[in-house]
């Protein structure tokens, strides 16, 4: 079902990448940042990522965004990273490098496509989504620089923040079209039930809440990990996601990708969670909220992926990389109260440090 009139993004979503070929993409590097190296083929929902190996052995990032992209949305993107820089330059974030002509971003046209072009910061490490099962040190780490994230781009501003995205769960109620996607059944009822929630008891609250500027997609194919020391955080990736947004909506997509996905599900988002509050206070209303907006993301991630493996059946594989456990997180998650979660979340953050 076409979602146009739902979301301008939806547009780009449902587009084909585009194509360039190697040797484009070594003209463009040489003639906006005079760099030549070794080409490897990275992931992406939107963009095309190539990691360039220079000759030294370090590594960049070269973007090119999708055609159809907002260029004042890829501008919010780099000036995010460069407040960051500013603000917390220890923390290990991806970093945005200026072009020959001073800019941080460029405008190529490949066989009729008009691209922008950005060259990032490359860190060495596993990424998360590698790791077998994460420590608790890890998720205490996780959610500290979380929480700094947050607080660097506290009082950020930018005009292209309030752009809506898909990926926003402020407007997780309008995605029903999209669970004709997920094959029928106690998964699809799980995730509608999630939506149900959400209209229910967050729609009404969502304007009063704090918002800020967040990352909005703290996944583990976003994280980088030390290989010889997984609870050391390498660094924090793609900015693709960021919105002005809830700040407990940050907390929320985190801590759905630490959840277990059998046993006591809650209990690994729960070290996340701690740890950010300690840093990062959240509110008692936002505390409140927070199951349920655990439980939103689950549903949101499974039928907007869903939804877009219909559409590119080639990509399908990168596309639902989390789906499964994103479904057996929310079944687990389903097997216990809202207040009961609300419970335990509050007295993980009401711990005393080192209890």
């Amino acid at each position: 079902m076409p979602l146009e009139n739902v979301f301008a993004e939806a547009c780009l979503l449902e587009a084909a990448p585009a194509r360039v070929s190697e040797a484009q993409v070594h003209e463009a590097l040489r003639q906006h940042y005079a760099i030549s190296g070794k080409l490897e083929r990275l992931g992406g929902e939107r963009d095309l990522n190539f990691r360039v190996i220079l000759a030294d052995g370090s590594s960049r990032l070269f973007k090119l965004s999708h055609p159809l992209e907002n260029p004042d949305v890829v501008d919010f993107h780099n000036q995010a990273m460069r407040q960051i820089e500013r603000h917390d330059p220890a923390l290990p974030v991806q970093r945005v490098y200026p072009s020959l002509s001073g800019g941080f971003v460029e405008s190529v046209e490949i066989e009729g496509q008009r691209m922008l072009v950005r060259l990032l910061s490359f860190v060495d490490g596993l990424p998360l989504h590698r790791v077998a099962c994460t420590c608790e040190a890890f998720r205490q780490n996780l959610g500290q620089a979380l929480a700094r994230f947050d607080l660097a781009l506290s009082g950020f501003s930018h005009p292209a923040a309030g752009h809506v995205l898909l990926w926003d769960m402020q407007h997780a109620q309008r995605l029903r079209p999209l669970l004709d996607y997920i094959e029928p059944g106690l998964r699809r009822d799980r995730v509608e039930h999630s939506l149900d929630r959400f209209e229910e008891q967050v729609l009404a609250s969502a304007p009063t809440l704090r918002q800020q500027v967040i990352h909005n997609d703290m996944n583990p194919h976003n994280i980088i990990v030390d290989p010889e020391h997984p609870d050391v955080l390498r660094n924090i990736l793609d900015f693709g996601d960021m919105v002005r947004a809830p700040l407990v909506n940050e907390v929320a997509v985190a801590a759905s990708y630490q959840l277990g996905v059998s046993g006591d599900v809650l209990a690994p988002a729960l070290d996340m969670i701690r740890a950010y509050h300690r840093v990062n206070p959240l509110l008692g209303e936002e505390l409140e909220l927070l199951p349920v907006l655990i439980s939103t993301r689950l549903a949101l991630s499974l039928c907007i992926n869903f939804w877009r493996a219909d559409l590119h059946p080639d990509n399908r594989a990168y596309i639902l990389r989390n789906a499964h456990r994103a479904q057996e997180s929310l079944a687990g998650l389903s097997l216990v109260s809202p207040a009961h979660i609300h419970d335990r979340i509050l007295a993980a953050c009401t711990q005393e440090v080192g209890a």
